[in-house]
């Protein structure tokens, strides 16, 4: 009975000794080293591809997509559809944007893609109402949108539903109707275009892209200064 007890104790004592030093490897250590390691190589990365404006304010991350909506006429009522604020860049449509009061602040809903086919009666509808929406948005006095320009992410939404980035060419198209709501030459706008937008990943994967985020709020330093 003794030797089982004597047994029994120092498996438990073994046991526990396992248990504090993974605890300590695993729960503190680890975790440590990977954060110093992060923050010393990544600091942008690991707090989260903050962007800041001219001030200093954080205003998002470059990883989510945001909505650039104007405030609602009745806030009161859940069903008036949000109406975009066109003096900004407007990113790809998407279920998983929020709408908000302050344009570059935003409001998480939902995440995901319909999942409808291509020749889903509502997808059609949906995509041929936001062709129209977008040609009559940026066609301006001086520059008129043909329907054959308008991009396919100007008029689908991406996966996740919260794609950051949109097409070089749907930039471009936003160019003039941006320039004339803020009273800048539209070349202006096409060469901050053309300052942000990357190429595609390692020189050959994916497409090149803008980031609407960073676009935007070189937009907003450069209609304050």
């Amino acid at each position: 009975m003794n030797t089982s007890v004597g047994n029994t104790a120092r498996l438990l004592g073994a046991g526990l000794r396992a248990l504090l030093v993974l605890t300590v490897l695993c729960g503190v250590l680890y975790p440590l080293a990977v954060t110093g390691i992060a923050q010393a190589a990544f600091p942008g990365r690991a707090n989260g591809s903050e962007i800041e404006d001219a001030s200093g304010r954080v205003v998002g991350s470059s990883l989510i997509g945001q909505s650039y909506h104007l405030p609602k006429q009745n806030p009161d009522d859940p069903d008036e559809a949000p109406r975009p604020d066109l003096k900004w860049f407007q990113p790809r449509p998407s279920a998983g944007l929020g709408s908000n009061t302050v344009n570059q602040q935003y409001a998480l809903i939902l995440s995901g893609a319909t999942n409808k086919a291509a020749d889903n009666p509502d997808l059609v509808t949906m995509v041929t109402e936001a062709k129209a929406a977008v040609v009559a948005d940026n066609t301006t006095a001086s520059y008129r949108v043909d329907p054959s320009e308008v991009p396919a992410d100007a008029v689908t939404s991406s996966a996740s539903g919260l794609d950051p980035d949109i097409s070089p060419a749907y930039a471009r198209l936003q160019a003039h109707r941006v320039a004339e709501r803020n009273g800048l030459d539209v070349a202006q706008v096409e060469k901050l275009v053309a300052e942000h937008t990357s190429g595609r990943v390692l020189g050959f994967m994916g497409e090149p892209r803008v980031n609407v985020l960073e676009l935007n709020t070189a937009l907003g330093a450069l209609t304050k200064g």
